[in-house]
């Protein structure tokens, strides 16, 4: 916006208008935001708060189920037949073996019909060494195998057990002897694909799947999608296995996202994990993540057309009032602002050209008018200064010519000429100050001729790199005249004046120091309070005239700065502002 320092991008009215006007857009923005996020939430928790009555739901039913098939087991482990085969088979005869054998098959047969979660009900007799089951009827017993189911699940009461990629419920009818293996044994082997279709009553949801797990993952089934990451799908289920539902964040399992619930049954020993793909839940938001989506775009347009706007009718026209003040600061005085719109600016931009024409009206009358004091003054110091000068001059030229000293006046005569073709020429007010060191420095010689040998001068030699800085005439030579009448004048020896210069990187200083003993305390406190009075009307002595002259062509932190030398007299110093200084005579 401003390349100025006065100015950054932070500052500007543009974008603080813009800034407000987002605060007032952003509650609504934040509103929607919070709206979806709300719905998100809410439709998860509903999904997964039903997913799971209906997962509880069904763990019960199956807790029945298993409940009622235990008893029609436990009551077979009572019946009378399948008793007398096992402890009157030797006293039978052939048909009565037969009769019973096939009373039993039938009752195993219709305890497997009794439930669609029954495959296969068998019965291992070892006394009579015959398996009777209800899908292969009568086979020999196999000890190996009637070994293995004892060992397997024999002693594990009525849990259910996988063994052999089957799961089983077995029940013993124990012997009379302490620690033997039991007469016979009742098996039933649940139907591994018939819980797999009633998993899949589960699947309502596209993409969605069922496993059916033990606590010890023994036991593994599952349905729809997790068919296809079943490992992922049981490493899940091992780390997540509180027993609480949980409709966290979507878990990636199986390359997809999906939020997952689970419901545990302690009867059973058994949970089932539901995994719900998280587009389930985000799908029937996905009209008002549309609308979201457009509001939010149409917001970004709104405030795309207001910042338009705004850069248009207000801070392009602000910016051009604002770029032309900053011309009239630099000096620019012919600024016109034209606005064709009869608007707030308008009248602004007619104020502005209005103010412009006074402010030049002012200067003519009241600048100019103020240099022309300041070289009036310039013309009075030179007047002062001339007079006294040209006869203390020819005093001193007088007594080298009667003393014969014609080398002296050779030279004397020189530097004469220097100094007042330098005084009385009509140049401009501005030189190098080389030229002005240069003055100085011949006026300073001439002094000390004529004060002999009671005064000397150290005048330190001008850095180069200062040589051309732009100053106004006569500001060196005054102070050091100064010097001479009121502090070294009286002196009878050992007389010193020191000019030298002192610069750092913002400031340069012409510091003119004497060790002459006229000076006291209540002159300099004088000197001072006449250096730091700032009435125009004030009279003048040449120092405050000079130090006025300073203030106004380079700043009020430049000027003329007094205080007690360490030599004992009068300390000067000329401080100039590096900016002020830094103005090459010749650009």
């Amino acid at each position: 916006m401003f390349n100025t320092p006065m100015f950054s991008i932070r500052n500007t009215l543009f974008l603080r208008l813009i800034l407000t006007f987002l605060l007032i857009l952003m509650p609504l923005l934040l509103l929607g935001l919070y709206l979806y996020q709300w719905s998100v939430q809410t439709a998860k928790a509903d999904i997964g708060k039903t997913a799971l009555s209906q997962t509880s739901f069904y763990l019960t039913l199956l807790e029945n189920e298993v409940e009622r098939i235990k008893l029609l087991q436990f009551g077979l482990l009572e019946d009378d037949g399948l008793n007398a085969l096992t402890l009157l088979w030797d006293r039978m005869g052939t048909i009565e073996r037969t009769d019973k054998i096939n009373s039993l098959r039938n009752r195993l047969y219709l305890i497997q019909n009794s439930s669609m979660y029954i495959k296969e009900v068998s019965v291992y007799i070892r006394p009579i060494g015959r398996a009777v089951s209800s899908v292969d009827g009568v086979r020999s017993l196999d000890e190996k195998r009637y070994a293995d189911i004892w060992s397997v699940y024999g002693r594990r009461g009525s849990r259910i057990v996988e063994w052999r990629n089957g799961l089983f419920l077995s029940a013993a009818k124990q012997s009379g002897t302490p620690g033997g293996q039991p007469l016979f044994v009742v098996e039933i082997e649940l139907d591994q694909q018939k819980l797999r279709e009633s998993l899949a009553q589960f699947n309502t949801y596209a993409g969605s799947g069922t496993l059916f797990v033990s606590p010890h993952h023994e036991i593994k089934l599952a349905s729809g999608a997790v068919e296809r990451f079943l490992q992922e799908a049981s490493a899940f289920a091992e780390q997540h296995a509180s027993p609480e539902a949980d409709y966290g964040e979507s878990q990636e399992i199986g390359g997809h996202a999906y939020y997952t619930v689970h419901a545990a049954s302690d009867k059973l020993d058994l949970a089932i994990y539901r995994f719900i793909p998280s587009d389930v839940i985000r799908k029937p938001m996905d009209k008002f993540y549309t609308w979201a989506w457009l509001f939010a775009a149409a917001a970004l347009v709104i405030v795309a057309l207001y910042a338009v706007s705004t850069y248009k009718f207000i801070h392009k026209p602000l910016l051009r009032l604002v770029k032309s003040f900053r011309r009239v600061e630099n000096g620019d005085l012919d600024q016109v602002i034209t606005h064709a719109s009869k608007d707030e600016f308008g009248y602004l931009y007619s104020r502005f050209n209005q103010m412009v024409a006074n402010l030049r009206s002012l200067i003519d009358q009241a600048y100019k008018q103020k240099i022309m004091t300041q070289r009036a003054e310039l013309k009075q110091l030179q007047s002062q200064i001339n007079p006294h000068f040209l006869f203390n001059s020819f005093f001193i030229l007088n007594t080298m010519a009667k003393t014969g000293d014609m080398e002296r006046v050779e030279q004397f005569t020189i530097q004469l000429g220097e100094y007042f073709q330098f005084v009385t020429r009509n140049a401009s007010d501005m030189i190098s100050l080389g030229q002005e060191i240069q003055h100085a420095r011949t006026y300073t010689d001439i002094q000390v001729l004529r004060f002999s040998r009671r005064v000397k001068a150290r005048f330190e030699e001008l850095p180069a790199k200062y040589e051309h800085l732009r100053v106004p005439r006569l500001i060196v030579q005054p102070i050091i005249e100064n010097a001479f009448e009121h502090s070294l004048e009286r002196i009878e020896e050992n007389g010193l004046i020191v000019v030298r210069f002192e610069s750092a990187d913002d400031q340069f200083d012409i510091v003119i120091e004497d060790n002459g003993d006229q000076l006291t305390d209540e002159k300099l406190n004088a000197l001072s309070l006449a250096l730091s009075d700032r009435d125009a009307l004030a009279e003048t002595t040449g120092m405050v005239n000079i130090h006025r002259r300073l203030n106004i062509t380079f700043g009020e932190n430049s000027g003329i700065r007094v205080d007690r030398s360490p030599l004992g007299g009068l300390r000067v110093t000329l401080h100039f502002q590096w900016e002020g200084a830094n103005r090459c005579i010749d650009c």
